[in-house]
């Protein structure tokens, strides 16, 4: 699978999805069934010890490496996990790091930020471009061959389960003990890409809308504290803090104490008090986000009227001008900007959090300290502060210079900001 942008919300394989819908109506069968004690039990203990499948196993193990286990119960995890009916663990692994590598850009396989939230919560699963997977993201996986079998009859564990649940109660069994639990992991599991992207707290600067959640942390043991995760992904623990909940830790770190599991790996604590730099490809889409929150248009319509009217500045061709004649030319009209300047710096101190391109009259960027107020305004404490700034403010003249020698044509199909 390419890592192509997808604005496909509408081509849904629906032969694909037919099984995910027949999930849904099964539920009913309860009508029919009834609802018995043993049954709503089953349903009970299947959502949890399937909510673990799903978050200790296709999550933090298949795909994060959070810790190591045994080849015996390297399978019975994927065993457990694929009872889940989510596909294999290499389509489910090979689509998380992919999501975590484009994380809310367009190439994102779920991001709610570039679609929609019906689209991120399950649409892309039965989308074509995501029918197959990377095999090239997951060789520490596909070396395995009883993981290769299971790929290859990758319901035949929920299939199993199916049938278990019948012959311990019958039609209420299958009906609500594992129709009921199968569709709840479905939409709880569904939630973090749709959810968890959109509602709640950001913690750490990650580059993306990841958010912390303690509503969904608890339904689905942990997973909520997202923006964490995003934070580090390689932590066996999401739940940073003492107070965050996090019951998938707590049971590994049972399973460890049963020597079953092992070299559980830590969040870093300059990563949770966040005194750590940000890494180069966090700070270049913080920088983006921070950029793009100039009225850039408005910046150029008013450089090329400022340009035209100032003398010095007239043996510049806009057409052919550098990026180095381009900031000789804005740092000269920022001087002859002169009190106009001064009372827009002021301007920007006190709405740095909240700047309005129709209130943008002047021929100049921004400076790298106002970016930086304004990244302090907009992000949570890091150490990157500065980074981003400055590599904002490098964007900025970089799309100014652009637009600037493109052709009327070009400048108006590259407008944004």
């Amino acid at each position: 699978m390419s890592s192509t942008s997808h604005h496909d919300d509408g081509d849904i394989v629906y032969p694909s999805a037919v099984p995910f819908v027949l999930a849904h109506l099964a539920c009913f069968g309860a009508i029919w069934s009834g609802v018995t004690a043993t049954s709503i039990w089953l349903a009970i203990g299947l959502y949890w010890l399937r909510m673990f499948a799903v978050t200790g196993g296709y999550h933090r193990y298949f795909s994060h490496r959070t810790y190591k286990t045994s080849r015996f119960f390297q399978f019975v995890l994927a065993l457990l996990a694929q009872s889940t009916a989510q596909k294999s663990v290499f389509w489910w692994a090979s689509k998380h790091r992919h999501h975590h590598r484009y994380a809310d850009t367009e190439h994102d396989v779920h991001s709610p930020v570039q679609t929609s939230f019906a689209y991120s919560h399950v649409g892309w699963i039965f989308s074509r471009d995501h029918h197959s997977f990377d095999e090239s993201t997951i060789p520490d996986l596909t070396k395995f061959p009883e993981l290769r079998w299971l790929h290859r009859f990758e319901i035949a564990p929920a299939i199993l389960l199916a049938v278990l649940c019948f012959a311990i109660d019958g039609w209420a069994g299958l009906f609500v003990g594992f129709f009921w639990s199968t569709v709840a992991v479905y939409h709880a599991t569904f939630c973090i890409n749709s959810l968890a992207h959109v509602h709640g707290d950001k913690d750490y600067v990650t580059g993306d809308e990841s958010r912390n959640n303690w509503w969904l942390a608890i339904i689905t043991m942990g997973e909520g504290w997202h923006n964490n995760h995003h934070a580090y992904q390689y932590s066996v623990r999401q739940g940073f803090h003492w107070w965050q909940i996090d019951p998938t830790y707590y049971t590994i770190l049972g399973l460890s104490k049963l020597r079953l599991v092992w070299d559980l790996k830590q969040p870093p604590q300059a990563v949770i008090e966040r005194s750590q730099a940000l890494p180069p490809r966090v700070i270049e889409r913080s920088a983006e986000r921070l950029a793009a929150s100039v009225p850039l248009d408005r910046v150029v319509i008013a450089f090329r009227e400022a340009y035209a009217a100032t003398p010095s500045l007239a043996d510049m061709q806009l057409p052919s001008i550098t990026l180095a004649e381009l900031k000789t030319a804005l740092a000269e009209l920022q001087e002859r900007a002169g009190d106009r300047f001064a009372e827009f710096q002021q301007q920007a101190h006190d709405t740095l959090a909240s700047w309005d391109a129709s209130n943008w009259h002047l021929p100049v960027l921004p400076t790298r300290e106002q970016l930086g107020e304004k990244a302090a305004a907009m992000f949570v404490k890091t150490p990157s502060l500065d980074a981003i700034a400055a590599r904002a403010h490098d964007l900025l003249v970089e799309a100014m210079h652009a637009r600037l020698v493109a052709s009327p044509a070009e400048a108006c199909s590259g407008r944004a900001g």
